[in-house]
């Protein structure tokens, strides 16, 4: 449809990423018009430049892996090489297919007129691309977010480069140094390792992935030490120098790292500057948009979702909050969404899933009465089939509730489904026992875990 110098709507989303186009989608079926605004490509950070193509990548590392180490299943195959021009090819078709698709669904919705451009917050419920004004009766700002640096780090996007420049290299480099041992850090190093590059992680906090369970993430570094993936933890990055051939990464102490490339992977910050959100009364905290449970602004009838949001940067959570906002507006009164509740991926290798609480956070909420099992894959059928190693860790309130699922081994991340709905439903051991799982799977796992600590182990000791 043509767009009006000026046109109101029931909905303004500025943002066309996960948040913006599930409130898009959502809205527009629950008969409300809308307007989503997106200066990029539908679909944003997830579908172009985060989820999807870095999955894509770690998905031809478990090939390159799975050929490398044939021979101990039998099957001779020799790993001759990594063709990254080929490996890109495969890469953007699965975003080309994605995005396709979406632009059906959206183009494809009578109620959304979709606006390309770079959109402002000009008044308190309108928004402005191009000299245009869009006005909503309710405003959802979901803008996303951005790669962050750090003071001292000048991105070339050729010796130092972030998560977006990683995505379109166009050759397997021979050596990288890591800055950030968070999510995006310990994915680009396993993809990396498996392609042959020699790998260095610097981190300044105590562990990897320090946000999950300390169980984990000491899983996860000796699966790393085993892969010969360096890693420095609890050492700051204090500067980095270009060399000849390269980098040289000073650390804590003195110490120094040489590699050909360094991936500045310390985070992502909220993509809120220079959109008119202060000035329009929006109460912002270092660039985050401070909402309420039910993820309205300071201002009216104005809301926000995703990354821009404090918590949790995950794709998945954008999502959910684009619905229930649009559900929010519609009248529908949906459930206030719970933070813990959100299931959460390191596509790794070995991958890490979790939902919940970590034992330090049950034990900081209900003290003496937490219990913890802790179910070893080496009991698992499936797992010793695939050769994989980890476990599956419980966190429970004695007498009481699962409240927390943490996983490490291949794979597992298939597993969060099923810990997700036994955390949300709040699920005792004894009854998620109860439940039949399917022989041989690592789903067996969560059930075995649970039957030991409902007082009945039998492929595991408690």
């Amino acid at each position: 449809m043509s767009e009006p110098n000026e046109a109101t709507f029931d909905i303004v989303i500025l943002g066309g990423g996960s948040g913006g186009y599930a409130a898009a989608l959502r809205a527009a079926q629950l008969d409300l018009s809308v307007a989503l605004i997106e200066k990029g490509k539908l679909g944003g950070t997830c579908l172009h430049n985060g989820c999807i193509p870095t999955k894509a990548l770690l998905h031809a590392a478990e090939i390159a892996d799975q050929t490398r180490e044939s021979e101990q299943f039998g099957v001779k195959a020799e790993l001759v090489g990594i063709d990254m021009a080929a490996v890109n090819s495969y890469k953007d078709g699965v975003i080309s297919r994605l995005y396709k698709g979406l632009q059906g669904l959206v183009g494809g919705a009578k109620n959304i007129t979709f606006v390309a451009g770079a959109g402002k917050l000009v008044g308190r419920n309108v928004v402005e691309v191009d000299g245009k004004r869009y006005t909503g009766r309710n405003v959802i700002l979901a803008s996303g977010s951005y790669a962050k640096s750090l003071p001292g780090l000048e991105i070339d996007g050729e010796r130092i480069i972030t998560s977006d420049h990683a995505l379109t290299l166009d050759r397997v480099p021979s050596s990288v140094i890591v800055l950030g041992g968070g999510v995006i850090g310990v994915e680009f190093a396993s993809v990396w390792k498996s392609f042959g590059v020699d790998v260095t992680i610097v981190e300044a906090l105590p562990r990897l992935v320090a946000a999950e369970d300390e169980e984990s993430s000491k899983a996860l570094e000796r699966a790393f030490r085993k892969r010969k993936i360096n890693f420095k933890v609890g050492k700051p990055f204090e500067k980095v120098e270009k060399t000849e051939n390269g980098v040289k990464l000073t650390i804590q102490g003195g110490e120094t790292v040489e590699a050909e490339l360094l991936l500045v992977a310390v985070g992502r910050g909220p993509n809120t500057a220079n959109l008119g959100y202060e000035e329009q009364g929006v109460k912002m905290d270092r660039g985050y948009v401070l909402t309420d449970e039910r993820l309205r602004t300071s201002v009216p009838n104005v809301y926000a979702v995703g990354d821009i949001v404090p918590g949790l940067q995950l794709a998945h959570r954008g999502f959910q909050q684009g619905i229930f906002v649009a559900e929010e507006i519609a009248g529908q009164n949906p459930a206030v969404i719970d933070e813990a509740g959100i299931p959460r991926v390191t596509y790794s290798d070995p991958e890490l899933a979790s939902v919940g609480l970590t034992e330090a956070k049950a034990k900081e909420q209900y003290g003496d009465k937490v219990r913890t099992y802790n179910y070893n894959l080496g009991g698992n059928g499936k797992s010793q089939i695939l050769k994989t190693a980890g476990f599956v860790k419980l966190v429970r309130i004695e007498d009481g509730p699962v409240v927390g699922v943490h996983m490490v081994g291949a794979r597992v991340g298939e597993l969060v489904g099923e810990a997700q709905l036994i955390y949300n439903w709040e699920a005792y051991p004894a009854e998620v026992a109860q439940l039949v799982h399917a022989h041989p799977t690592q789903t067996e796992a969560l059930g075995e875990a649970h039957l030991a600590l409902a007082g009945k182990p039998l492929h595991s000791h408690a």
